[in-house]
């Protein structure tokens, strides 16, 4: 069990790291700075991979006969995972569409010469 809790406890992290990760690109995209979403963004798909990971892990050894406990620590995690994708997803189309404004505003001025 002890095994299992620090599996349980690092989904968790990885989770609360993808999510915010994300969100901290969605804020560097409002202000203009994607390379640093760009950034950010990766380092929720890394943290997402490690959750990703561990997850295998988990059915690997049930595959093996060794079934992991579902217990609500364990509902906890999954959830702070599946939230973590959820805002991933997102970020990456709000990050797109601030992206895209950007690059409208800025062709807008440069064909009006405006500010």
């Amino acid at each position: 069990m002890e095994d299992e809790e620090k599996i349980i406890m690092q989904l968790i992290i990885h989770g609360g790291d993808a999510r915010a990760y994300s969100m901290k690109a969605i804020q560097a995209a409002e202000k203009g700075e994607f390379m640093e979403a760009d950034k950010l963004m990766g380092e929720a798909r890394t943290s997402l991979n490690k959750a990703h990971d561990l997850q295998t892990t988990i059915i690997q050894e049930e595959i093996r006969g060794k079934p992991t406990s579902t217990t609500l620590l364990m509902v906890h995690a999954q959830d702070h995972v599946m939230n973590a994708m959820t805002v991933r997803d997102l970020a990456q189309h709000l990050i797109q569409l601030r992206e895209e404004v950007h690059l409208f505003h800025t062709q807008k001025v440069n064909q009006e010469g405006i500010a």
